[in-house]
C-alpha cells in the first residue's frame, strides 16, 4: 500500500525511527555538435522533427557510427569523477517500449560502462565535506520528446492526444549514477542538492555540456528507501524521475523519506515504482512500476564496434580536467580578497567564469570584474539574456580595458566600444579606429576648446580666477561635449586651471 500525499511524518520522527539510503542518477546531455550515433544536429529548441535522419529514426537498413566527441565526453567526466575508465567496453540494447523512442530500443551501456568505481568530495553548506561513491558513468542516447495536449497537467493522464517530436532521440547522454549513500542521516536531502550541485559543477567546467536543468540538459532521478534504525538490509526504493532544479532534488527527497516513513509506521509496504515530482507544491506521485535490469533484455549491440580507448589518449585527457570549480573559487578569492558574500554575489550572476577568463587574458581582476558587474549585467538585463550570452568575449573586454589603460580611450568611450562590440560591428582596436573614437590627447586642440568655453562663461572664468576652482566642473563638462567625450578630463581640467591662471 502507499500513502496518500497528505500522509506524511514529520521530519524529527522520521530521523528517530530510520535511516534514510539514497540513489542519484544523473543524466548530462552532451553538448556536441551532432547526435551519438548519427550526423543530426542537436541544437535546442529546433523545429519540431527537423534534426532526424534514417539512423535516429530507427529506420530499416540504417547503421549507427559512434560519435568520438561523445565519448571524448564521457570519459573526461568519467575521470574528473576519479573513476577507472574501461579499457574495452561495448554498447548494448535496451528493450522496451516508450513511444519517444522511435527504435523501440534505447543503445546504452550495460555490463561494460565507460567509466568505474570513482567518487566526488562534495562540498556542503557548511564547509565539510561528504564523499559520494560513483558506481559507473555510461553513454547512452536521449530519447525524444512527447507533448501531451488537452489535459490539465500536462501529463498522459487526461490528455486528448499526445504529439512526438523526435529532435531530441540520439543527443548524447551520460548516465552517472552513484553507489548506495548511507550514513548522510538528516542531511540526505542537503547531500543529494550539493551533490548535483558539485556534479554539475564539475560537468560544466569541462566544457562538455551547457548543465542548463532548465532545457534538460542535467536530469537527476533521485532514489530513497529507508531501513529501521540499527538494521542493515536496505528497504524498497521509489525513484522520482526528470528532477530538473537543484532546489527540486533537496525537497523531493525530503517528501519521500517522510512518505515512507508514514507508509511504513501504518504497517504498509513501499512499492518500488518510478514517482512524478510536482513542482508546484513540492509532492510525488505514483507513476509506473519499476522495471528491474532483467525486464530491459540487455543484448550487445551488434551494429557498433566495441569502444577501446587507448591508454596514451587516456592520459592525454586526464591532463584536460580542470581544477574542481570549488577549490579554484577559494583560492581566487584568497588571491583577490573578497569576502565570500562578493564571492557568493559573483557566482550567483554567473560573472565568476568571464571574470576569470578577463584577467587571464590580461585585464587586472578588479578592472574585469567592474566591468562584468556593472556595465555588462546592466546590458544582459536590458537585453533579456545570461550574462554568458551576452556577444562579447572575455578577449574583447580586456581588449577595451587595455584601450583604456594606454589612454587610448576613456572610460566614457569605452562604454560605446563595447556597444558596438555587441552589435556585432567588429572588435574594440578596429572599431576605435575605424570610427574615430581615440582619445582627443592634443594639448594644442584642448587648449583651443578651453578657450573657447573659457570665452563663452566669463563669469564662471572669473570665478576660477577668484579661487573657487570646483567651478572648472562647468568648463571641463563643456570641453568634453566639444570632443565627443573623447578628451581625457583630468587633462582639460589642469588646462583650464592653467588657463585662468595666465588670465
Amino acid at each position: 500500500m502507499s500513502a496518500p500525499t497528505a500522509d506524511l511524518m514529520d521530519y524529527s520522527d522520521v530521523l528517530a525511527r530510520f535511516e534514510p539510503v539514497l540513489g542519484l542518477e544523473v543524466h548530462v546531455e552532451l553538448s556536441t555538435a551532432t547526435k551519438m550515433f548519427c550526423g543530426c544536429p542537436t541544437e535546442f529548441g529546433a523545429e519540431p522533427n527537423t534534426q532526424v535522419c534514417p539512423v535516429c529514426l530507427g529506420l530499416p537498413g540504417s547503421l549507427p557510427v559512434v560519435n568520438k566527441q561523445g565519448v571524448e565526453g564521457a570519459i573526461r567526466i568519467g575521470l574528473a569523477l576519479n573513476c577507472a575508465i574501461t579499457p574495452w567496453g561495448r554498447f548494448a540494447r535496451k528493450n522496451y517500449f516508450y513511444p519517444d523512442q522511435p527504435k523501440n530500443y534505447q543503445i546504452s551501456q550495460y555490463d561494460e560502462p565507460i567509466a568505474t568505481n570513482g567518487y566526488l568530495d562534495v562540498p556542503l553548506d557548511d564547509g565539510s565535506t561528504f564523499r559520494v561513491e560513483i558506481e559507473r558513468a555510461h553513454m547512452e542516447e536521449d530519447t525524444g520528446k512527447s507533448l501531451h495536449v488537452g489535459g490539465a497537467t500536462g501529463r498522459i493522464h487526461g490528455a486528448s492526444h499526445s504529439l512526438l517530436d523526435y529532435n531530441r532521440a540520439g543527443v548524447p547522454l551520460i548516465e552517472i549514477v552513484t553507489k548506495p549513500i548511507t550514513g548522510a542521516g538528516e542531511r540526505a536531502p542537503e547531500v543529494a542538492r550539493a551533490y548535483v550541485t558539485a556534479l554539475r559543477e564539475v560537468v560544466k567546467s569541462l566544457g562538455v555540456s551547457d548543465v542548463k536543468m532548465e532545457q534538460g540538459s542535467v536530469r537527476c532521478d533521485a532514489n530513497v528507501s529507508l531501513m529501521p534504525v540499527g538494521a542493515t538490509e536496505f528497504g524498497t526504493r521509489t525513484e522520482t524521475k526528470n528532477v530538473n532544479s537543484l532546489r527540486s532534488v533537496e525537497v523531493a527527497v525530503r517528501y519521500e523519506m517522510r512518505r515512507h516513513a508514514a507508509v511504513l509506521a501504518g504497517g504498509g509496504t513501499i512499492v518500488q515504482e518510478t514517482r512524478h515530482f510536482h513542482e508546484a507544491d513540492g509532492s510525488t506521485s505514483a507513476g509506473r512500476i519499476k522495471e528491474t535490469a532483467e525486464d530491459y533484455r540487455y543484448f550487445p549491440e551488434p551494429d557498433l564496434e566495441p569502444v577501446a580507448p587507448e591508454p596514451e589518449w587516456v592520459e592525454q585527457l586526464r591532463a584536460t580536467v580542470p581544477e574542481y570549480p570549488w577549490l579554484r573559487r577559494g583560492r581566487i578569492q584568497a588571491d583577490w580578497g573578497i569576502s565570500d558574500e562578493v564571492m557568493r554575489d559573483l557566482v550567483n550572476a554567473g560573472a565568476l567564469d568571464l571574470i576569470i577568463a578577463t584577467a587571464d587574458a590580461g585585464a587586472p581582476a578588479n578592472e574585469a570584474r567592474s566591468w562584468w558587474v556593472a556595465y555588462l549585467t546592466e546590458k544582459a538585463k536590458e537585453t533579456e539574456v545570461e550574462l554568458a550570452d551576452l556577444p562579447i568575449t572575455p578577449a574583447q573586454v580586456a581588449e577595451v580595458i587595455a584601450l583604456v589603460e594606454a589612454k587610448t580611450v576613456n572610460n566614457k568611450v569605452a562604454k560605446q566600444v563595447v556597444d558596438f562590440v555587441l552589435a556585432g560591428e567588429g572588435e574594440p582596436g578596429a572599431i576605435v579606429e575605424a570610427k574615430g573614437l581615440g582619445m582627443v590627447s592634443d594639448d594644442g586642440a584642448l587648449r583651443t576648446e578651453v578657450d573657447k568655453a573659457l570665452a563663452a562663461n566669463p563669469d564662471i572664468a572669473e570665478k576660477i580666477r577668484s579661487g573657487k576652482v570646483q567651478a572648472a566642473g562647468k568648463i571641463v563638462g563643456d570641453v568634453m561635449k566639444a570632443t565627443r567625450g573623447q578628451a581625457d578630463a583630468a587633462r582639460v581640467r589642469e588646462l583650464v586651471l592653467e588657463a585662468c591662471v595666465q588670465g
